[in-house]
């Protein structure tokens, strides 16, 4: 296990910087995902850290030792990607001793941590098979065992899940979290998929075009995200965000309706509200008067769009309604789940 401290980490092609100053430190044994668009500069974050990229500066510290310039094998981490990178013409044991055979380990050693490691990840039964009898979920099992056997201090995962199949992603989430917290070991895990960063990090890392945006435990990115781009970037269907006007103390002026904050506003903001904090009311008793776009119930979810002052709404309930294009609605929320933004900075107010 190993803390791993990165201070002004910056890169550069050319002209072009990619990667604006990074600062971020990273507990022992913690679990963190690094989130954003593509091109926004993730995995060439992880890419530094694992020692395959030039930082232009900066400092990357390792459990306290500094490890900015040291190849990746001086650094004493592993790396899965998302392709599962296995030799064809090897066998699973012999994909997964590869790198103990690289760093001289005799076949009693080697033999001993690849038993373990697959045992750890259930795949005893596939040792004397090749990469190509075995299913994506299983390759990706090997490609795990192969990092664990060299018993790294940290742990780096570049998008392993996207290659597989919406079924298998759900299971893979579990399994991956389930082994780093029985091996303890540190983790940066890289994803474009939110849901994963949610459920399976202790904190995420929410890029921007090459600037951390915000670093949260996942229910705080979610419950208080710090700028616009967070509250945009979070939730599926998106968050709900429009221009207001104070109207007076307490009191804003959007969608042609009022809203009560609780804080004194007294210019111009960006009001939020998630889509499943908004209510459908009996007609006329809503703050909101709307027109619904479309309706699609998921079976557990009823997702609407609705039309409100020439403004698209996103609407996520429970209970099931009957509704068509066209339909008229009243929709309220309150004001505890209103979310405030400064409309220059987009900064949360």
């Amino acid at each position: 296990m190993a803390r791993v401290t990165i201070h002004n980490l910056r890169k550069a092609f050319g002209a072009v910087e990619v990667l604006h100053g990074f600062d971020i430190d990273i507990a022992d044994g913690e679990f963190i995902a690094v989130l954003g668009e593509s091109g926004c500069g993730k995995s060439t974050f992880l890419r530094i850290v694992a020692g395959l990229e030039e930082a232009t500066s900066g400092v990357i510290e390792i459990d306290g030792r500094d490890v900015t310039h040291l190849t990746p094998k001086e650094r004493d981490i592993a790396m899965v990607f998302q392709t599962y990178a296995l030799y064809p013409h090897m066998s699973v044991r012999e994909n997964i001793e590869f790198p103990l055979e690289v760093l001289g380990l005799t076949c009693e050693a080697r033999k001993q941590r690849s038993d373990e490691a697959a045992a750890l990840l259930n795949l005893v039964p596939y040792l004397d098979r090749k990469p190509r009898d075995l299913s994506g979920g299983q390759r990706q099992r090997v490609s795990m065992a192969r990092a664990i056997v060299r018993e790294p201090k940290v742990f780096l995962f570049d998008e392993p899940l996207s290659n597989l199949d919406a079924k298998l992603r759900v299971q893979m989430r579990g399994e991956i979290r389930r082994l780093q917290q029985r091996l303890g070991v540190t983790a940066i895990y890289v994803t474009h998929d939110q849901i994963e960063a949610l459920t399976m990090a202790d904190r995420v890392m929410l890029l921007n075009q090459g600037r951390i945006e915000q670093v949260a435990a996942p229910l705080d990115l979610y419950d208080r995200p710090a700028s616009l781009f967070a509250a945009a970037f979070i939730g599926s269907p998106p968050m709900n965000l429009v221009e207001a006007e104070p109207l007076g103390p307490g009191r804003l002026a959007a969608l042609g309706a009022e809203f009560e904050v609780p804080q004194g506003v007294t210019r111009p903001v960006v009001l939020g509200f998630r889509p499943e904090h908004v209510r459908f009311e009996a007609p006329g008793a809503g703050q909101i008067d709307a027109t619904v776009d479309s309706a699609e119930n998921t079976g557990d979810r009823l997702i609407v769009s609705a039309l409100a002052a020439g403004q698209s709404l996103n609407v996520s309930v429970a209970e099931r309604h009957s509704l068509r294009v066209g339909d008229g609605v009243a929709l309220s929320v309150a004001a505890e789940h209103l979310h405030l933004f400064d409309r220059e900075t987009g900064l949360r107010l």
